[in-house]
């Protein structure tokens, strides 16, 4: 039986926690490059517009999406982590304001926390490095640790509904992002608290038609969110 309370809370990384400045659209056009896909053309246009269109799934699934073969998705892949990787590296991101501190009044709060990713785990693990947020949470996800479907799947939720066992039903989860894709992740698998954020890649108007029960102007305000519902 659901005890009414969302102790279990699944946050976004990049555009939700993570400020990345853009770089998934940089290191895709690094990506592209290395297969032959020229900057500024219609097909390179296109697969940009596609990128940006499917931004929170996992970026193997956008890749195979785009170039129909399993050898040139990986290849593509491979290019845009080591591109992206490389990025993060340089310091090219940053915490979204207030986003540990958020983190850390949830947990005070007695909530477990569980940070998600559409990356792949070398590349979620630079990040978290880059940040020092090795140790902000108990665990993190990226579509490999939940059976290798990413958003909008709902598995990585559901992952961490299980692995930690912080919670008696999928009611008493709360599920945050700044994607379309986030909110259908969160409304596919049952979470109590589906809520967007403006930090990241899509407006209001996505946010709310893809199942966001809330949209807020940023992770900061999520804690305040939760008090004022009594969750």
């Amino acid at each position: 039986m659901s005890s009414n309370r969302i102790d279990l809370v699944v946050l976004d990384m990049a555009g939700t926690t993570v400020a990345d400045g853009g770089l998934v659209e940089q290191a895709f056009a690094a990506a592209a490059e290395k297969l032959g896909v020229v900057a500024g053309t219609p097909d390179f246009d296109s697969k940009l517009d596609y990128v940006r269109a499917t931004m929170g799934e996992s970026k193997i699934s956008v890749f195979r999406h785009l170039f129909g073969d399993e050898d040139l998705a990986q290849q593509a892949n491979t290019a845009f982590e080591e591109a992206y990787g490389s990025l993060v590296d340089g310091g090219r991101i940053a915490e979204i304001p207030g986003a540990r501190e958020a983190v850390e009044k949830l947990a005070a709060d007695g909530r477990t926390v569980v940070l998600t990713t559409g990356f792949a785990r070398v590349t979620q693990d630079a990040i978290l490095a880059a940040l020092g947020w090795q140790d902000l949470v108990g665990l993190t996800l990226c579509p490999a640790d939940a059976g290798g479907r990413g958003r909008p799947y709902p598995d990585m939720v559901l992952t961490a509904f299980l692995r930690t066992g912080a919670v008696a039903s999928v009611a008493d989860v709360a599920v945050v992002g700044d994607t379309s894709y986030d909110m259908l992740s969160g409304v596919r698998a049952g979470a109590g608290v589906v809520a967007g954020v403006l930090t990241g890649a899509h407006g209001r108007t996505q946010l709310e038609a893809h199942g966001a029960g809330h949209v807020l102007g940023s992770v900061a305000e999520l804690p305040e969110l939760l008090a004022e519902l009594g969750r």
